[in-house]
């Protein structure tokens, strides 16, 4: 079949984006995990390889993909373009950071040192980007000394942070004390940085974990309902609702509703997997002393991953 030349340019036009997306778009989308990040970027790309803003934003896309080793290179690019750019280095940073931990001892070490520079200089050059800072933060927390970390050194980045920007520093003093293993110190921390800044889905979430792991019950069903009530396509708020039900063995019934929603819904990144809720879904069911459908909801956790040797305890014990 054969286009006639203007019926081709009509068919491109209608095909075609109604505007080249921007670099505050693309950031957007990208925030927001959006499909259309992905074929943004590459056009951006392909009009200004050599912007340091738009490395940027492949580095972090890249980032999502999984694709850390690009990710290094994309933001290595950038540093090189704009080697004032304070973001450049905090995405080198978090870059080497997602690879760091799928490499080997040697490399690890050798990786270590790079990884800490672009969090320094990202801080250096920009002392108020503190995601970079907590990120720093927690690089002397987890680092061996021998590569640039120390305890002492977090706890500095912390007392900076309280100074900037209080939240954060709520956070970071519940970190510092969660490696301190003083977990009702952390949990107080923790919500205190949440109720400093509600809007914050981070603060909120290692609030609640902080709450199960402090066994305050009440507190954890309350933050879980209200915000599950506030966004009901909050997978992750679901999912720790009904996580909070297993591990108190209160309200099984709310925690089974609460998987079934999850199951429903759409997951992110990161989030997790079916076969997992399905295994905390026979937990109920367990609970519940309803042996027929625990057993059905482990098999379907156990065809998710059969290797799973908690799974087949689970099913085992029925």
């Amino acid at each position: 079949m054969r286009f006639r030349p203007f019926v081709f340019c009509l068919l491109l036009a209608t095909l075609a984006p109604a505007h080249a997306a921007t670099v505050a778009e693309a950031d957007a989308w990208l925030k927001a995990r959006d499909a259309r990040a992905a074929p943004a970027v590459a056009a951006l790309l392909k009009a200004s390889p050599r912007s340091a803003e738009v490395r940027i934003l492949q580095a972090r896309l890249l980032l999502q993909q999984d694709k850390a080793d690009d990710a290094i290179d994309a933001a290595s690019e950038a540093v090189e373009l704009a080697p004032a750019n304070a973001q450049a280095y905090y995405w080198l940073g978090n870059a080497y950071g997602s690879r760091i931990g799928r490499v080997g001892t040697l490399s690890q070490a050798l990786m270590a040192p790079k990884l800490r520079d672009a969090f320094e200089r990202a801080i250096a050059l920009d002392p108020d980007l503190h995601d970079a800072r907590t990120s720093l933060m927690e690089f002397y927390l987890q680092a061996p000394a021998v590569v640039g970390g120390g305890v002492d050194k977090a706890r500095a980045q912390a007392v900076e942070l309280a100074r900037r920007d209080p939240p954060r520093g709520h956070y970071a003093r519940g970190r510092l004390a969660a490696y301190d293993k003083q977990p009702e110190v952390a949990a107080k921390a923790y919500l205190a940085a949440w109720e400093a800044r509600p809007e914050s889905v981070s603060y909120r979430t290692v609030a609640g974990l902080a709450l199960q792991e402090t066994k305050q019950w009440d507190r954890a069903f309350g933050l879980y309902l209200a915000w599950t009530a506030e966004d009901a396509k909050a997978a992750g708020a679901w999912y720790q609702l009904a996580r909070t039900a297993v591990l108190s063995g209160r309200r099984a019934d709310v925690g089974a509703d609460a998987l079934r929603k999850y199951i429903a819904l759409p997951l992110a990144p990161g989030q997790p997997p079916v076969h997992h809720a399905w295994y905390r879904l026979g937990q109920l069911q367990a609970q519940a002393g309803d042996k027929d459908a625990a057993r059905a909801s482990f098999a379907k956790a156990l065809k998710g991953e059969p290797g799973n040797a908690d799974f087949k305890a689970a099913l085992a014990a029925l």
